[in-house]
């Protein structure tokens, strides 16, 4: 049975006890189970037979008193479960040599882009400006300072893990010598102090897609903080913020616009021609009787989506009333009143009112 999995198993649990059980309550409680779980007593019963070896695994260990000291330093050093690995980066079996020094993943990195409508919708190359540590340019990552290199940590012997005992237990910890980097610097780089490390600026260039909307968050992987010891880089998390346009809106993938009309061109009908997002207008016909306010759909016109289709065009019409109206056109418009004076467009909002 390897150290790991002696740890990890809570015998304690396995007989019943408290942790702080005496030497008699946990012979009692053996006995109980093993009575209960015997082979002999539960004959072709996989499940009771394997619970039998663990209760007399538990005990073996609990009812010796320099084991049982062992097992319980050893997990008050680790805590319950004895997960080494998850708290100092490995466990390893007894005499074990230490395992070296594994990469490090980059951290990942937020920021910031502004966009026009029109990049946000076609998409677009960008220029980020990044602030972040690094390997320190004057030492090329060493540490060390100019014309001296590092060498190797003689405690660890380059791993940057050193081994420890602990009763009949070994177990791995960061070099106090290294503090885990695996080399000692003898002469620091006056830059970075030493570490190997430090601030530094880059400008990467982003491809942002197309449709981003204003406020959504764009992942661009490995291009984070550069990993340590060979490992991967992290990612890069940009915030886009999307300026507004003084003819279009967006709705989802749809694009939004009004389009001024006339009176006559919603009471008979009209062709007219209606502005797309970076195209030619397109001619669009208004059908006779339309109500002003009323939004119309044009396929094919709006946002590319990531399937690679488009959203549409919604088009709402709105009438243009005119601020001076003189000479033959007044008196036509003055001719039209009198001749639909009996038509009251409110009648029906007044009855309404009254009834409620």
């Amino acid at each position: 049975m390897s150290t790991k999995d002696f740890l990890e198993k809570d015998y304690y649990k396995v007989l019943g006890v408290a942790k702080s059980a005496s030497a008699d309550e946990i012979k009692k409680s053996y006995r109980k189970l093993a009575r209960k779980y015997h082979p002999d007593a539960n004959k072709g019963d996989a499940k009771a037979e394997e619970r039998f070896k663990e209760i007399s695994e538990a005990y073996n260990v609990l009812s010796d008193e320099k084991r049982r000291k062992e097992y319980d330093d050893a997990r008050s050093l680790f805590g319950a479960g004895g997960r080494l690995g998850d708290l100092l980066g490995g466990m390893f079996g007894g005499g074990g040599r230490s395992t070296p020094t594994r990469p490090r993943r980059g951290a990942d990195v937020e920021t910031e882009a502004s966009l026009s409508f029109g990049d946000a919708i076609d998409g677009a190359t960008v220029s980020l400006h990044l602030a972040g540590e690094g390997p320190c340019q004057t030492c090329k990552g060493t540490g060390a300072k100019a014309g001296t290199v590092p060498r190797v940590c003689p405690t660890c012997e380059g791993t940057g893990q050193a081994s420890r005992n602990l009763g009949n237990f070994a177990f791995s910890e960061p070099c106090k010598t290294c503090r885990g980097r695996g080399l000692v610097v003898d002469d620091p780089c006056p830059a970075c102090s030493g570490s190997g490390r430090a601030m530094s600026t880059r400008t990467i260039q982003a491809r942002i897609p197309a449709g981003v909307g204003d406020g959504q968050r764009i992942k661009l992987k490995g291009k984070g903080a550069p990993g340590e010891r060979g490992g991967p880089a992290g990612d890069l998390y940009v915030r886009v913020h999307v300026a507004s346009h003084p003819v279009f809106g967006r709705s989802g993938h749809n694009l939004t616009v009004t389009v001024p009309v006339t009176f006559a061109e919603l009471a008979l009908g009209a062709e007219i021609k209606v502005p797309t997002h970076r195209g030619m207008p397109v001619n669009f016909r208004i059908p006779p009787g339309t109500p002003n306010g009323r939004t119309f759909r044009i396929p094919g016109k709006g946002v590319r989506r990531p399937d690679s289709t488009l959203g549409d065009l919604l088009v709402t019409v709105n009438v243009q009333v005119p601020k001076n109206l003189e000479g033959e056109a007044r008196d036509t418009l003055e001719a039209f009143r009198k001749l639909t004076a009996g038509d009251d467009p409110r009648s029906e909002l007044l009855r309404q009112a009254r009834a409620g």
